[in-house]
């Protein structure tokens, strides 16, 4: 008979290894449970990349200066030694569920969700319409995309009125030199410094009180050199419930006053480059033309009204955008999971609390879900904190009935996948390759041969160059490993 829990560590397996999957384990070993001595836990985190941080190192851009303050809180978590990351391991090809349910007491999925939400109109599979994601993933250096991306067009379009619009429409109009102080790869940096854009419109479906980014978003696009941000007085329409929420809201306050503002003191300097912000439209259609036929030639809208109640209706009234390429940055949603129910239509794991339900909505014993990808895609990563207290609530509630692992020994997981030649990462093996990256930020800035400098003047210093293909990844964090 398989050791009960009771009789030694907890073994808990989290699959995923971003901000949702470390607060996971963080709080399970800052619970009052553990603290009192009542349960000790042993927690194994996976990631199916060599590196951890997830959504922090492939799903945000990297001139957000909130960035390395998340880094630095999610680095202290796993630099404790109280959590043992195994990456480089993908859950249903490498591991199954009989895996880790032989080898883990609890197993909690914190894979999160970074594929496009779908865009249903016509001329979406046109040459040049792109999703917002594949995008983010390729200029965050993602190791499972594509090294080179078409940034050809001079006229782009980006439909979307949340944050991930916002970034995508700022990283394709900010000069790539700007960027160099982040830690963009070398691919991303040469492609952006090649592109011959000259406009971005970013497209939302209602008014401006309605908009889903938040003020430090928006305040951002300002920040960029040599950018002009357009505005356009018609699609500043409120009804009852936006001045209701202008009111009340202080966020929505915030935003409706920065954009005012800069329609105000008019945002035309002449810039190289122009970044417009438009509102109440909504999209019809993506089109072509004889003389590029299978190529995006434009987009098609429908002017929107508000309603009174702060939703809109159609006004019968179109417009058609000259574009030779199209972002969607409508939402995120999850992938499905080997051997797990999966809700397509919310993109998420049904779960009641962070339990994970069968097809017929009964809990799965011992199978538990935190972070986007079991609530969906929304709110800032803050927020995946209370969705893992939850989860761990619900876990520590139940860990006098979960099904014991047969084989809880902390060396037998590490044995399995050497026997079955999967080249795993550890914590050690990060701290390689980010001492690895940083190397090379700093060898780019002594070897800059034409001393480049910035906007003002100074020279400029690359903090790291993110290293993007997986085996050299790998390479780098398994060098010590034998």
């Amino acid at each position: 008979m398989p050791e009960a829990p009771a009789s030694r560590p907890l073994r808990v397996a989290i699959i995923g290894a971003g901000p949702a999957g470390v607060y996971a384990a963080d709080i399970l070993t800052k619970s009052n449970e553990v603290k009192d001595g009542d349960v000790e836990v042993s927690i194994d985190l996976f990631d199916q990349y060599p590196a951890p941080y997830g959504l922090i190192r492939y799903g945000v851009a990297p001139d957000h200066p909130r960035i390395k303050g998340i880094v630095n809180a999610l680095h202290k978590v796993l630099d404790r030694g109280d959590i043992r990351f195994i990456g480089n391991v993908t859950y249903g090809r490498d591991l199954t569920l009989k895996d880790f349910r032989g080898f883990y007491d609890a197993v909690i999925f914190a894979t999160g969700a970074l594929k496009d939400a779908p865009l249903e109109i016509p001329g979406v599979e046109l040459e040049g319409s792109f999703g917002g994601a594949d995008f983010v993933s390729w200029y965050d250096g993602h190791p499972d995309v594509p090294r080179d991306w078409p940034l050809t067009a001079k006229e782009v379009a980006v439909i979307g009125n949340g944050n991930v619009a916002l970034d995508v429409a700022r990283m394709l109009s900010k000069h790539a030199d700007d960027l160099l102080v982040t830690e963009i790869p070398d691919n991303v940096y040469r492609a952006l410094k090649a592109s011959p854009v000259t406009d971005v419109h970013v497209f939302g479906r209602r008014g401006p009180a309605q908009v889903k980014f938040t003020p430090l978003e928006l305040r951002e696009l300002s920040h960029s050199r040599d950018v002009d941000i357009v505005l356009y007085p018609e699609d500043f329409e409120f009804d009852d419930a936006s001045d209701e929420a202008i009111k009340t809201n202080n966020q929505v306050k915030t935003m409706v006053n920065t954009l005012a503002n800069w329609i105000a003191e008019d945002q035309d300097t002449g810039a190289s480059r122009r970044l417009h912000l438009h509102f109440l439209q909504s999209p019809v259609e993506i089109y072509d033309s004889p003389e590029t036929p299978g190529k995006v030639a434009g987009i098609r809208f429908e002017r929107m009204e508000l309603d009174g109640t702060g939703n809109v209706r159609g006004t019968g009234t179109y417009e058609d955008y000259p574009v030779q390429a199209v972002y969607r940055a409508i939402g995120y949603r999850g992938s499905e999971l080997a051997e797990i129910h999966f809700d397509e239509r919310r993109g998420v794991i049904p779960n009641e609390g962070g339990r994970v339900l069968d097809e017929e909505g009964n809990p799965l014993v011992g199978i538990y879900t935190t972070g986007w990808i079991k609530r969906g895609p929304v709110g800032l990563i803050g927020h995946t904190k209370g969705d893992a207290l939850e989860t761990i609530g619900c876990l520590l509630e139940d860990r006098d009935s979960l099904p014991p692992a047969e084989n809880p020994d902390e060396h037998a997981i590490i044995a399995l996948l050497e026997e079955r030649g999967i080249e795993y990462t550890t914590w050690a093996g990060w701290n390689e390759l980010d001492a690895h990256e940083r190397a090379l930020g700093q060898a780019w800035a002594e070897q800059a041969a034409d001393g480049q400098t910035g906007a003002e003047g100074e020279r400029i210093t690359r903090e790291r160059v993110k290293v993007v293909p997986r085996e050299d990844m790998v390479r780098i964090s398994r060098k010590n490993v034998g």
